[in-house]
């Protein structure tokens, strides 16, 4: 089954509801960074949480940035996703490990710290993009991007991440098994405006609402029922069926996707100056360069260095 980003509404379409299934992407994330199974934890729900939240854009080319950054080991966790459905990202500290907790998670929350900022940066698809911070308050992602879009947006949300790593997958990769058997989230999102145009017909308060919400906020129903082998659709209607859960058909499918180019990694090169580069000549015969978000390894030759050493003379001319 392919990646995929569903929509739905609940409860008189009070309420906003989006899920989000990774398990590929984030294999193939896994495969091209070598990431430990905590490193993997933890940029999954990165790469859920910026797909989520790119949902709610218009623009085709819309794009948001998650990026975390505690005390832990881990670093800077980053996911960069379009309202296209594709998504990249890495982890700064990618072989950092911590033994998993008791109950098998990964310890993501320790592994990123409590200590630190989450950085939203959003970029519309016209003007300049816009970014809001906030303080973590737990690095266990899901609880900090709820933060964030309440203290933010002054929206109530409710955020499920969870992923399922075969730790052994992950320390013998020549096994041809998948080191992350599933990988999903869910977004539930309280819409005030149409919840104030239907709380006449509604039969529940807005308090019940959002006392139900809470209930069904359940992580460990969400991963048990994952565990299972139901497919997202079925999780959504299993968790919300009581609250007439609608699925709409404006789904799309989710891929790991990186925009990097050698021409692009080019015109990047130029930006070191006419020195630096004839030193690349002279002493390295070309140069190499790696793309953070997917590892992709990309060569400049002698005459492409030279060519980007003309343009800049050029310029410099004009």
């Amino acid at each position: 089954m392919s990646d995929r980003l569903i929509r739905a509404i609940a409860a008189d379409a009070r309420v906003r509801v989006v899920g989000v299934n990774v398990t590929k992407s984030i294999n193939e994330a896994q495969s091209r960074h070598h990431l430990s199974a905590v490193a993997t934890a933890a940029l999954s729900r990165a790469m859920c949480a910026s797909l989520l939240l790119a949902s709610n854009m218009k623009q085709p080319q819309a794009r948001v940035n998650v990026r975390i950054s505690g005390d832990g080991g881990l670093g800077l966790v980053y996911a960069d996703a379009g309202f296209d459905g594709t998504v990249r990202g890495f982890v700064s500290n990618p072989h950092f490990e911590l033994p998993a907790l008791a109950d098998g998670q990964q310890n993501v929350g320790g592994a990123i710290g409590t200590t630190g900022l989450l950085k939203v940066l959003r970029d519309v698809g016209y003007g300049e993009p816009y970014s809001s911070t906030v303080e973590l308050i737990s690095g266990d992602i899901a609880e900090d991007v709820a933060w964030f879009l309440a203290s933010s947006e002054q929206t109530y949300s409710k955020l499920l991440l969870t992923e399922v790593i075969d730790e052994q997958a992950i320390a013998d990769p020549s096994s041809g098994n998948s080191p992350v058997q599933f990988a999903a989230g869910i977004l539930l999102q309280v819409m005030p405006k149409a919840a104030l145009r239907a709380a006449k017909t509604s039969n529940f308060s807005q308090a019940d609402l959002l006392n139900q919400l809470e209930t069904k906020s359940n992580i460990n129903q969400f991963k048990d029922l994952l565990t299972q082998g139901n497919a997202l659709e079925e999780v959504m209607t299993t968790i919300l069926g009581d609250l007439n859960l609608e699925i709409l058909p404006m789904g799309k499918d989710v891929r790991f996707h990186c925009r990097c180019t050698l021409e692009r990694m080019l015109a990047a090169m130029k930006m070191f100056g006419e020195e630096d580069l004839r030193l690349m000549i002279a002493e390295d015969q070309g140069a190499e360069a790696t793309c953070h978000f997917c590892s992709q390894v990309y060569y400049a030759t002698t005459d492409q260095l030279n060519n980007l050493l003309k343009e800049l003379q050029l310029e410099t001319k004009a």
